[in-house]
């Protein structure tokens, strides 16, 4: 008898290896996504495939192959974990399968495994919601269902980043540091260009009132999702900042950016600092590279003794238990 109820865990994606050629097929494939770079395709696909790509796949090849372990790439095996203990948690009613937005597993070769289900539900595992990360998820979930002659009833999580066992599982794998003893206590998001905030917002002012308040707006869900992770950890408004990282080109992005705010606390004296990004629920290039050895340089060169990376959900208990909640809403 087939199944009836569906689950697709789907994350950005990762290169099949850290070679210098699948990198490039990878980048290439990301940052032509006209949600992510969303600018008229010729100018995209020049900018894209003429100058990013051939300038950077050999140096983000390097970086993977850093991160790189014995399981391969840490992104897509934590994924593939949380997923095969929701499907311990959910038993024989559920099949829940894992996609990558970019590269392998497709989101069409794991649809195809969920193809005659009744009901399905689309988890991007991105807390806040963005047009370049969630809703290019939707989009590409809906060019291949809807090839399908029966439609599943179909449930698409759109965000998560207030999610109170979502918040807990944050929170608790800060558990092993002493808060007490680091000088500032940083939340890095993924950020984004401002064009987008107000592409995908028409009340969007850029301003701190209304950055956090606008809860359609990422910039607002990633405040509200740092501010949340702080409460539960008692953490008093003085001992924390939000910042952004990951900027691409030179168009203003949201601000303030990560690696300013490391060096002006280096330059005030601050000597340990603990990150958390919120803005990624499994570690990747964005986590254990971009923070853990990227900025912990930069702050170490600035005076800084050491940057201290709060691991990601990655397949903690509590945030299997967030995917169960979400997937039974």
């Amino acid at each position: 008898m087939p199944l009836s109820k569906g689950v697709l865990l789907v994350n950005l994606g990762t290169p099949d290896t850290p070679s210098n050629k699948d990198v490039f097929r990878y980048l290439n494939e990301f940052l032509t996504d006209p949600r992510v770079i969303d600018y008229p395709w010729l100018k995209r696909q020049l900018l894209v495939r003429g100058i990013i790509v051939p300038f950077r796949y050999k140096a983000s090849a390097a970086s993977y192959r850093e991160i790189w372990d014995e399981r391969g790439s840490p992104l897509k095996y934590h994924t593939f974990d949380a997923a095969e203990k929701l499907q311990a948690i959910l038993k024989g009613d559920y099949q829940v399968e894992v996609a990558m937005r970019y590269q392998n597993p497709s989101i069409r070769s794991a649809l195809q495994k969920l193809k005659g289900v009744k009901e399905l539900t689309v988890i991007p595992l991105f807390p806040q919601y963005a047009s370049a990360t969630t809703g290019s998820v939707f989009d590409k979930v809906m060019e291949e269902i809807t090839k399908w002659q029966i439609l599943p009833k179909l449930k698409m999580i759109d965000a998560f980043y207030n999610h109170p066992k979502v918040i807990q599982a944050f929170a608790q794998n800060a558990k092993p540091f002493e808060l007490t003893s680091y000088d500032k206590v940083l939340f890095s998001f993924h950020g984004l260009p401002v064009r987008q905030l107000k592409k995908a917002s028409l009340v969007c002012k850029r301003d701190p009132d209304c950055c956090q308040k606008n809860f359609c707006c990422y910039s607002a869900q990633s405040y509200k999702m740092a501010d949340l992770i702080a409460q539960e950890l008692n953490l008093a408004k003085d001992r924390y900042e939000i910042c952004f990282q990951s900027r691409l080109g030179k168009e203003p992005w949201i601000e303030p950016y990560t690696s300013d705010v490391i060096r002006r606390l280096s330059k005030e004296g601050a000597k340990k600092l603990l990150v958390f990004c919120p803005a990624f629920v499994a570690d990747c290039l964005e986590t254990i590279h971009e923070i853990g050895v990227e900025y912990n340089e930069e702050f170490q060169a600035s005076g800084g003794e050491r940057i201290d990376l709060v691991p990601s959900l990655n397949s903690s208990d509590t945030w299997v238990e967030a995917l169960k909640v979400l997937t039974l809403a």
